[in-house]
């Protein structure tokens, strides 16, 4: 096992092969080593992603992804496998909230292409999943990427056990993580809206949203830090994504945030090249937030944008309020930040009210994700 200490960080295994956790830069202007060991972990898991779907967007830059590993409440690790030439072959995370009495993590791990099928995977699973059982995580979950567009039906398809999407059998990592022991529980349909949409679509799905929402919802959004009259508002909102957005039955235990949370959440997001752009509806009756929905914009305007979360609460559904929050969230995009090429969101596949915006709207699906649960 690695030891977490400045001095012990590396595990030698057979053939050359080295284990070894990454010490994470504070920031991109940190020793210079470190910033290129975690570029190059980057380059490996991006490389190992792309070569599945072949897709342009979804690979991070080293700025963009960084503030992400320093989450508060929940920093990464990373780790690599290093061969004899010292050339990382292999990336690896193990992602878990430090919270006192937290069961469940987040691994993942990439394979460089050209090293796949020569046991790196296993090597780097191995492990993670040690690490897991060391601290005590009984739940862990990861997400596979696929080449899968479309539900995927009859031979050669893993059927969800929600009953909405599949993955191909023959996928390395269908077949890899099957034969670890853990179980397939989900799918992410992954989709891209070509900008600028049609204006003229967009304008009539926001008239039809806002009349089924009617006089008793008003929308608000801000880019950046959010208002201090809201802090408490989505700090309930982030919530509850963790309790009200569809898991199919693999249900995490519920993610408590505070106002302070989100406060340094947003300040630790803001040191990277990008703007968090939040649009939120609110219940006129009680003053309180019923639903959000955050895009994270790049600074370079030839990156596409990526879909953040969006929920509107259990209690404030049936007024079309996302599909209000989605296209607001366009708009506003392509007033505010014109020149962008796409956005892209994940959602999950039985989520059918917001799969049915997003298709009005213009979004395609591209491919697809597994998400895969191991209960120790």
């Amino acid at each position: 096992m690695t030891s977490r200490t400045e001095t012990d960080r590396t595990e030698t295994v057979d053939e050359g092969l080295v284990v070894e956790e990454l010490v994470v830069p504070a920031t991109m202007d940190d020793d210079l080593e470190l910033v290129r060991a975690f570029s190059d972990w980057l380059a490996v898991s991006d490389a190992a992603e792309v070569a599945v779907h072949g897709l342009p967007e979804l690979p991070w830059t080293p700025a963009e992804y960084l503030p992400m590993c320093h989450e508060p409440g929940s920093p990464s690790r990373l780790f690599v496998v290093r061969d004899d030439t010292g050339a990382v072959v292999a990336a690896g995370a193990y992602d878990s909230k430090t919270e006192p009495g937290t069961t469940n993590c987040w691994l993942s791990l990439g394979v460089r292409p050209d090293r796949q099928r020569q046991g790196l995977g296993t090597l780097l699973a191995d492990h993670l999943e040690q690490l897991a059982r060391a601290e005590g995580r009984t739940q862990w979950k990861t997400y596979a990427v696929s080449r899968q567009v479309g539900p995927g039906t009859g031979p050669g398809y893993r059927q969800a056990p929600t009953g909405s999407g599949a993955v191909p059998e023959d996928e390395a990592a269908v077949r890899f993580l099957t034969g670890r022991g853990w179980r397939f529980g989900q799918v992410n349909r992954i989709s891209r809206l070509q900008l600028p949409a049609d204006p003229l679509v967009v304008r009539e799905l926001h008239d039809r949203a806002a009349t089924a929402a009617g006089p008793g919802y008003r929308v608000h959004s801000w880019t950046g830090a959010t208002p201090e009259r809201w802090l408490d508002d989505l700090a309930v909102l982030h919530t509850r994504m963790s309790t009200d957005a569809p898991e199919g039955d693999m249900q995490e235990p519920e993610d408590v945030w505070s106002a302070d949370r989100v406060r340094e959440s947003e300040e630790q997001l803001a040191t990277g090249p990008h703007t968090m752009l939040t649009i939120a509806v609110e219940h006129v009756e009680s003053t309180t937030l019923a639903g959000f929905s955050q895009l994270k914009v790049p600074e370079d305007p030839s990156r596409a944008v990526m879909q953040w979360d969006t929920l509107v609460l259990r209690e404030h559904r049936g007024h079309r309020l996302g599909w209000l929050l989605k296209v607001v969230g366009i708009e506003t995009v392509e007033r505010d930040f014109a020149g962008r090429p796409s956005i892209v969101t994940f959602n999950a596949e039985e989520n059918r009210p917001m799969l049915d915006v997003n298709e009005a709207v213009g979004f395609v699906g591209v491919g697809s994700e597994g998400i895969w649960e191991h209960r120790d």
